[in-house]
């Protein structure tokens, strides 16, 4: 006579034990959630963001072991953080402002050059911070997206943006080696700056995508988030550029 005995389930080992994970822009949306995942993983998490009450709230949710209030386009404040850091760091997520659309006749050069900087020159600033404090073999990782591959009106400065990003970030990752660098291109995702940006119109566009999304349903922070840990914890990766969309650019 034999006994049935009930299978075990296999213990998860946390990828990122032992690993400090910095997210620059992490007091909500991808960030946030970026954060969340890295720390259910083992990661010791520092946050940084504009607004001190957002990033104290969002340390409390994600387990932050510490936080930094600052302007990330501010030269001299991201000194004074990446000179702050405690010892060497495993991996960087660096998250940004909504792009800035605007038709040709409106296009304001201040706004233009802020958009600069808090996208393609903010990447080459953090890269050149990280040598000698991401170890080898570490991450630093950006968000891009997807919609400005379709020309269209408002579109200039976004599809220049969206076309230059993947090209700065495989150079970053030579000139940064053994560093590795790459880069998320989401489509839409259902994060409170989408809402901001769509106002009264969000729940016609989640309604439109799940309509016509291949996959049925709208692209949320947690996706990404499980995209940006995988690329931490996979060493073989670096140079690229991972799309998230949920299948948007499929479909009309």
């Amino acid at each position: 006579m034999t006994s049935a005995t009930t299978p075990v389930p296999a213990q998860h080992e946390p990828e990122l034990a032992g690993q400090t994970v910095v997210v620059i822009g992490g007091s909500a949306g991808i960030g946030l959630e970026t954060a969340r995942r890295a720390r259910a993983e083992g990661a010791d998490v520092i946050l940084t963001g504009r607004d001190p009450d957002r990033l104290k709230q969002a340390a409390l949710e994600a387990g932050a072991q510490r936080t930094a209030a600052f302007d990330a386009t501010d030269p001299a404040a991201l000194d004074r953080f990446f000179q702050g850091l405690p010892g060497q760091i495993g991996h960087v997520m660096v998250t940004g402002p909504g792009p800035y659309y605007a038709p040709l006749a409106d296009l304001d050069r201040e706004r233009a050059h802020h958009d600069f900087d808090a996208h393609q020159w903010l990447a080459v600033a953090v890269a050149q911070h990280a040598i000698g404090r991401v170890r080898p073999g570490g991450t630093l990782l950006f968000m891009g997206g997807t919609g400005g591959r379709r020309p269209g009106i408002g579109m200039s400065l976004i599809s220049a943006g969206t076309a230059a990003l993947p090209a700065l970030i495989a150079s970053l990752a030579v000139e940064a080696a053994p560093v590795r660098v790459n880069l998320i291109a989401a489509g839409f995702v259902d994060t409170p700056l989408s809402a901001r940006l769509l106002g009264d119109d969000i729940d016609a566009r989640r309604d439109q995508l799940r309509a016509t999304l291949p996959i049925g349903r709208v692209v949320g922070p947690a996706d990404v988030a499980a995209l940006a840990v995988h690329i931490m914890t996979n060493t073989a990766l670096t140079g690229a550029t991972f799309d998230i969309d949920g299948g948007q650019q499929l479909v009309s």
